[in-house]
Parts: C-alpha cells; sequence; structure tokens
C-alpha cells in the first residue's frame, strides 16, 4: 500500500490520489511469478482445491437427498432416463437450499466470473477512494483496511469518525473529503467499518467505470461475513427503483461518483446512503453481477403495508375478459367475487368457448340478464384469439384478463392494480396468485428458466421468508400472467395484442409482457393485490400427455422469437438457478 503524500501549495500533505487498479493488476503478475517457480506448490493447491469442491459438491448432494429421497432419486431416474432439463429442475430445487451450496459456489464458480472481469481491457483506468465509516472514537477494523489493499488500493483509505490508524488517512469533514474530489466528480467506495472488499473489487469497479462513463453509480452484489465464514449472499436484480423503494440493496456495496457540492451537502453518521440518494438523482446505476463486498451487516427489505385505495366515480373504466367453458362452480365464485369488488366501474365480458352443461348454460343466460355481456366462440380453444375478439369489443380504458379459475378475495384487488396500470412507464400489471393451499403460484415471471420462462417464488409457503422478501415487494419484472393482468387497452393493442398463431394456449402472456416492456412499457408485479388461482382447471395442464407436443411447439417459438435461452432477464441474476422458480443458488 502506498503512504505518504504530495506536498499541497500550503505545505500540508495531500493524500496520494492514484489510479486504483495499477496496483492489483502488478499484484497479479507477482503472483503469477512467484507461482511459476513453484510449479510443485501449484500442483498441491489445485488438487487441494479438488478435494475442497468435491467434498463439498457431496455435502451438497447429501443434503440434497436428506430434504426429499424420493424426489432426488426420482430425478437421478429421469437423468438416466435422458430427461436432463426435467432432472435439473428437480435437482435445482433440492440442492440450492443447502447450507454448503454457497460454499461450493464460490469455490467452483466465483474466481472464473472475477477473473474474466478483471481481464476485461481498459484505455484509462479511473481514481476510486476507499473511505470507512468508523463509529466515533473506535478504532477501524483492521480487516477492513487489510481488504482495501488487497483489494488493488493504490492510496491510503480515508477514516471518518474513528481513531486515526497508521494506514489510513484521518479526516474529520466533509469539507475536508470535499478538498480531494475532482470538480467533475471522483469515485467514491464508502464501507462500514467490518466490511470487507473483494480482492478484485476496485480492479472490476474500475473496468465497470471505464465501460460506464456517463453514469454516477455502480453497484455489486454482496454477502455476509459470519464468524469468519461467508454466507447468505445477495445476487441483486439488475436496477429496479421500486424494488428500491422497499429495499436499500445499493448502499454499502458500491461506488458513488461525487463532486464536491454532492460531499459538502452530507451531514451526520449516514454518508454512504446520502451518496447514493444525490447519485441516484443523476440517472440510473449500473449493476456488476459479482461479490465485491463481505460486510458485517446490511439494510433488509421493508415489508409495505396495504395502501388505502380510494376511488370514485372518475376512475377510468376497466373491461374484465372472462374465458370459460363449463366448470360452473369457478365460474360464479369468480362472478361473484367481482360483484364484491369495490372498483367503482367494471363492464364484464365473459367469453363462453364451447359450453354444453346445461347448468352452465342456464347460469350464462342469468349474466346475460343482469348486465353482463356474454361472448359466445364455439371454435377450438385459442386463449390468444379469444382474449383478442372481446378485446376489440371492450369499451373500458383498461382491460383486465382474467382466468375464470381466479377467486377473488379482497375487494380492493383492482383498485390496487389499476394504480400501477394508468402509469405511463408501465405496461402489464400483476398480483400475487396463490394456490388454494396458500402457497405462491404466481409473483411475477421470470424469463430464461428451463429455457422458456417460469412464476417466480412458485410453490414458497407462506411461512417462507423466500429470497430476500422478493415476492412481498412491489417492483419491475419482466412479465406477469394473464391469469389476472391489467393493461391499458391503448397499449395493447399497439403491440398487437395477444399472438394467436405462435401461442394459442402457452406463453402468449410472457409474448404480450416482453412486447409491451420493448415500447418502454416495463411489466410490474404488485403483490398488495392477492387472490387464489385454481390454476387450469378448465384446459388441463400442459404436463399432460395430449398437450405436450403443443407445448413444445410454443416453448420452441418463446425461443425463437425473445432469446429466452440464451439471454438472462434484468430483473433475475445470473448466478441465480436457471432451472428453478424459487431464487436458489445455480451449481
Amino acid at each position: 500500500m502506498a503512504g505518504g503524500g504530495e506536498p499541497r501549495g500550503d505545505g500540508r500533505a495531500k493524500p496520494c490520489i492514484a489510479a486504483t487498479v495499477e496496483s492489483a493488476d502488478r499484484k497479479e503478475a507477482t503472483i503469477g511469478v512467484a507461482a511459476s517457480t513453484a510449479p510443485r506448490s501449484r500442483s498441491w493447491l489445485a488438487y487441494r482445491s479438488m478435494i475442497v469442491r468435491a467434498w463439498l459438491t457431496l455435502r451438497v448432494h447429501w443434503d440434497a437427498f436428506s430434504s426429499s429421497p424420493l424426489g432426488y432419486v426420482q430425478a437421478a431416474l429421469w437423468r438416466a432416463r435422458g430427461l436432463r432439463v426435467r432432472s435439473r429442475h428437480r435437482l435445482a430445487a433440492l440442492m440450492g437450499p443447502s447450507t454448503s451450496a454457497y460454499a461450493l459456489w464460490i469455490a467452483r464458480l466465483e474466481p472464473r466470473i472475477h477473473a474474466e472481469l478483471v481481464q476485461i481491457p481498459v484505455s484509462r483506468l479511473p481514481v476510486i477512494l476507499t473511505i470507512v465509516s468508523v463509529p466515533r472514537g473506535d478504532h477501524a477494523s483492521s480487516t477492513t483496511l487489510e481488504s482495501i489493499a488487497d483489494g488493488g488500493a493504490s492510496s491510503r483509505p480515508i477514516l471518518i469518525g474513528g481513531v486515526p490508524a497508521e494506514r489510513a488517512v484521518h479526516l474529520d469533514t466533509a469539507s475536508q473529503v470535499a478538498a480531494l474530489v475532482a470538480p467533475t466528480g471522483t469515485w467514491l467506495c464508502i464501507l462500514n467499518d467490518g466490511d470487507r472488499l473483494a480482492s478484485t473489487a476496485l480492479a472490476i469497479y474500475a473496468r465497470a467505470v471505464a465501460a460506464n462513463p456517463d453514469r454516477w453509480i455502480i453497484y455489486s452484489d454482496d454477502d455476509l461475513i459470519q464468524n469468519g465464514r461467508r454466507t447468505n449472499p445477495h445476487f441483486k436484480s439488475d436496477w429496479n427503483s421500486e424494488l428500491f423503494d422497499h429495499h436499500d440493496f445499493i448502499t454499502g456495496s458500491a461506488i458513488v461518483r461525487a463532486t464536491p457540492e454532492m460531499v459538502l451537502g452530507l451531514s451526520g453518521d449516514d454518508w454512504a446512503g446520502q451518496l447514493v440518494l444525490a447519485g441516484l438523482g443523476r440517472g440510473d446505476p449500473v449493476h456488476v453481477p459479482a461479490v465485491l463486498h463481505h460486510r458485517r451487516a446490511r439494510p433488509g427489505p421493508r415489508i409495505p403495508p396495504k395502501p388505502t385505495v380510494i376511488v370514485d366515480e372518475t376512475a377510468p373504466l376497466v373491461s374484465v375478459i372472462i374465458p370459460t367453458r363449463n366448470q360452473l362452480p369457478l365460474l360464479r365464485t369468480c362472478i361473484e367475487g367481482l360483484v364484491a369488488t369495490s372498483y367503482p366501474r367494471t363492464e364484464v365480458i365473459v367469453i363462453d368457448n364451447g359450453s354444453d352443461d346445461l347448468a352452465t348454460l342456464a347460469y350464462l343466460d342469468e349474466l346475460r340478464g343482469s348486465g353482463v355481456e356474454v361472448l359466445t366462440i364455439d371454435s377450438p380453444f385459442n386463449f390468444s384469439a379469444l382474449n383478442n375478439s372481446a378485446a376489440a369489443r371492450a369499451s373500458g380504458d383498461l382491460i383486465c384478463f382474467l382466468n375464470n379459475d381466479i377467486e377473488i378475495i379482497d375487494p380492493d384487488w383492482l383498485s390496487l392494480l389499476v394504480r400501477k396500470a394508468v402509469r405511463d412507464d408501465l405496461g402489464a400489471v400483476g398480483g400475487r396468485l396463490l394456490y388454494p393451499d396458500g402457497t405462491i403460484q404466481h409473483a411475477g415471471v421470470v424469463t430464461g428458466v428451463g429455457g422458456g420462462a417460469a412464476h417466480a417464488h412458485r410453490f414458497q409457503r407462506e411461512d417462507e421468508d423466500g429470497y430476500f422478501s422478493r415476492d412481498r415487494l412491489p417492483q419491475r419484472v419482466s412479465a406477469v400472467t394473464a391469469a389476472c393482468l391489467v393493461v391499458s387497452k391503448q397499449k395493447f393493442e399497439a403491440v398487437g395484442g395477444f399472438n394467436e398463431r405462435d401461442f394459442p394456449v402457452a406463453f402468449n402472456d410472457v409474448d404480450l409482457c416482453l412486447k409491451l416492456n420493448r415500447h418502454g412499457w416495463q411489466s410490474f408485479y404488485e403483490p398488495r393485490a392477492v387472490l387464489i388461482h385454481h390454476e387450469s382447471k378448465s384446459r388441463g395442464s400442459d404436463s399432460a400427455k395430449e398437450n405436450r407436443q403443443r407445448f413444445a411447439e410454443e416453448l420452441a417459438a418463446l425461443k425463437r422469437h425473445w432469446g429466452t435461452d440464451c439471454t438472462r432477464d434484468p430483473y433475475h441474476h445470473p448466478n441465480l438457478s436457471p432451472f428453478c422458480e424459487k431464487f436458489v443458488i445455480g451449481l
């Protein structure tokens, strides 16, 4: 670590501010030379690493087997029969929750990820100043200061609030820090005492800065240090403004470009949080998908309460479209829930697709008499075509596509969805759908799972914490299910509605949402609108033998149109398993 300083005009020493990455690159080269002169030592380290990975792999598989012996054996049999994707789906759900899964990921995958990011060529290396916030009167943690040196810092870290340390420059006020910041902005990495930087952190950040010269915040993933052991990784979404409103996943694991004016505006102890908010005011941040911060503590999500919804007769008209075929008990339950819904302005269009049950036909006649429009279409089932036909007749400013197997349990559900769907920047809006047993059926849609798309957090129990409470936080998502989807009719028509040819039954909602996203109308998940979904009771499951060929064709069409088998969902993460609806570590 470089020490001393360069003389100032006033005769006092100014801390050296050098390109922080050059030291890391020199250090990597030195390590490489040392390794080349000690092949026997290198061979032993490689052998030891292989033993550790093998042991951790055995532990993870044992945990998977212990959690569900029958499920594990079934996955093994599927693999033996050549059903590799189905086997990986099952194994991912069993292996991901293992307490050894993260240690295996660190041993197997993290070194390669960091090496690839460090090797990105850059023409100019930026300056990154490291600042450690220490409680007043305390000594800075030696592990924090050492990690900054290991992370490639060529200048001394700046210590704020603590007892002066030999290996750090101690400053007391924001004005002293502001004097070190360039007028056009200097990158600051603010750490809490006890946190540690990854050895490649500043080198990776520097390359991200060079690739994004106009940005003001670059954030990364993080984990916790507990009893010297890394645990509980947070593999984060790309920038998601609404999610950030309820969970600060940036402060403490980011670098921020700061001007003297921004620094002079800081007060109190929460410099990092204030600086992040100032940076967000200048543009969206960039996410580096790598674990660069090992933290002693971090902010947790704040579950927002259900808002008080007040809607009057000036609210936009919503056309609720419900396809059905027989299934009288389901349809009756759905309609009764609509009658009890508090939203004041709705029209209901029921699409009868070939009902032949006498009781159902009689009920449809009752609905006609009560003012519900019943549209009879006897063609073979095509979800996209049925809904497009009804949407063309709809009078509402907004359309709510609603399955007949939806059970409405909260009268405010539609008001909650409408308040998001009327926003200019949002497209399709969906709610939190539960199975009758209370487990999650839908909490947004993740593209890329299984090469196509899948419902996020599916089968998660009510008593499970879930992945950083993502299932309970309002947020932008790639898609939502058409089992309950609200969208502006104008936006729906602008993208051509549902694709009737390529997606007659499955993935039509994903295709619609991705088209809306492409036009700048992002899909949105509103978890406070909660409904029950008796999934696919009318048409049956896609996994049923008679439906497999049709489903395979629609999956192929989704890959062809949107590349879901080769591109990642920006609201998921490349280090989360692409074979599991739950957010678990990918191994």
